[in-house]
């Protein structure tokens, strides 16, 4: 049994210096959960959520800034980042978001959380994509979806300011795709994109 152990050790040692790792990447290295689950009642792992783990000697925790957002993200049954968190994570605001927004599909059902707040999406796929965030992979929508969906469900000032740092920022975003979610979210983007491009 020792001898089997430190094999699965050794094996995860690259997983354990991330700040998560998933079920699948610890298989995918050869370690069974049978194996996780004892790492986890001998104190050498943390459960963060379903399928997710940490070296419970990860150094950099302290520092690590997206930690609540990932565990919660992945907590939450086909939840994706959106709206404010998803803004505050592609630097196009300067809010600093005092809950973690959390989109779902309509159907979903879930349990009310203090720590994120949760929106109903009709139309969860558009935009979706995902992103390693500190070494996690997250769900997330991207820039595009972000920011019109940021006119749907935030204040106008703020959707306007999320627009301005997209055009000019230096990951710019794609005025097409833009455009074509706009006209699938209904919202007619036009004025803004004239008022700010003139």
């Amino acid at each position: 049994m020792i001898m089997r152990t430190a094999h699965c050790l050794k094996r995860l040692k690259p997983l354990m210096k991330k700040p998560f790792f998933s079920s699948k990447e610890a298989k995918a290295v050869g370690v069974h959960p049978s194996a996780i689950a004892y790492f986890i009642k001998s104190g050498r792992v943390k459960r963060i959520a379903r399928g997710l783990y940490q070296s419970s000697e990860y150094a950099n925790a302290s520092s690590f800034r997206w930690e609540d957002l990932i565990e919660a993200v992945y907590t939450v049954k086909d939840g994706v980042i959106c709206l404010t968190s998803a803004l505050a994570i592609y630097d196009l605001t300067e809010e600093i978001p005092r809950q973690h927004w959390i989109a779902i599909p309509h159907s979903t059902s879930t349990k009310k959380a203090q720590d994120y707040k949760i929106i109903r999406f009709r139309n969860p796929l558009l935009g979706k994509t995902s992103i390693n965030l500190e070494g996690a992979k997250v769900p997330i929508y991207d820039r595009e979806r972000t920011i019109i969906d940021a006119f749907r469900f935030l204040s106008i000032e703020t959707a306007i300011k999320a627009l301005k740092f997209a055009l000019k920022g230096k990951k710019q975003i794609d005025l097409n795709k833009l455009q074509d979610y706009a006209q699938k979210l209904h919202i007619d983007i036009k004025p803004y994109l004239m008022s700010i491009t003139v």
